[in-house]
């Protein structure tokens, strides 16, 4: 399996792309949420990764910086599949606030003539808390994350026989904890560093630091840790500052990935 980050960062980044994934196995991609625009197309061009080659999708809430880039996606999706271009099928996996939204949007958005292959050919499933799927060839589990902001979802997944949890763009709550205990890799946002929450005021926000996301995995027996969902106004020294003040905390790998970084596992 291969973990492709598209984008790193928090809703308001200018210096990267907002935090999403692609997944890529031999069964298929799946991507994880899509940014807040349509610099989702050139991540992915960037990253290599052929929007013909993505079979699923999943969205994990309705923030703008999660969600708007998936329009993007259906746009050239749809036209793509009217032009004869795309011949294939494409899921996408959420729960029903989002489902919801995508169909409105997309109900108001799209050109008549490629109306009707939204719904058909892409495909939009409902998931609800605890729902099982099969998704390029791996056993997801869903989960709601119990966020206060926005119904939010998380998934855990047996891919490649390691436990591999993300849980969304919020610290690890209590829900989430038992799907992210003894992971073997587990995805969570870190806002900024402890040392600097004064600034950035991450709590406010229901987000987390570097500082508590590693005393967590370290208590959940977590055995790499990515972080992500950060702040970009230390951009060029992110990855040096977040991963010496994990490590304090953290006795396991701990990974902080650039925008297009990518790990084999």
């Amino acid at each position: 399996m291969k973990l492709t980050f598209l984008g790193t960062g928090n809703a308001f980044v200018t210096e990267c792309y907002n935090t999403c994934f692609a997944i890529t196995g031999d069964k298929g991609t799946l991507l994880v949420d899509a940014g807040g625009g349509n610099g989702i197309l050139r991540a992915l061009r960037k990253a290599d990764i052929n929007y013909k080659d993505i079979t699923d999708i999943f969205v994990t809430h309705k923030h703008i910086d999660h969600l708007l880039g998936v329009m993007w996606l259906i746009r050239l999706y749809c036209q793509r599949m009217r032009e004869g271009v795309f011949t294939g099928e494409v899921t996408l996996y959420s729960h029903d606030e989002v489902i919801k939204i995508l169909t409105a949007m997309a109900d108001m958005l799209l050109q008549e003539k490629e109306k009707p292959f939204f719904g058909t050919r892409f495909r939009l499933v409902t998931v609800t808390d605890g729902e099982e799927r099969e998704i390029i060839g791996s056993k997801f589990t869903f989960f709601d994350i119990g966020s206060t902001k926005a119904k939010q979802f998380g998934f855990s997944a047996d891919l490649c026989g390691k436990k591999f949890v993300c849980c969304g763009d919020e610290p690890v709550s209590a829900r989430g904890e038992a799907y992210a205990k003894n992971a073997d890799w587990l995805l969570t946002e870190a806002f900024c560093l402890y040392g600097e929450a004064d600034r950035f005021k991450p709590y406010e926000k229901h987000h987390s630091t570097v500082k508590d996301a590693a005393e967590l995995a370290e208590k959940l027996n977590v055995k790499n840790l990515v972080l992500y969902h950060t702040e970009d106004k230390n951009i060029f020294k992110c990855k040096e500052l977040y991963t010496e003040e994990g490590k304090k905390y953290f006795n396991g790998n701990l990974f902080v990935p650039d925008d297009l970084e990518s790990f084999t596992f």
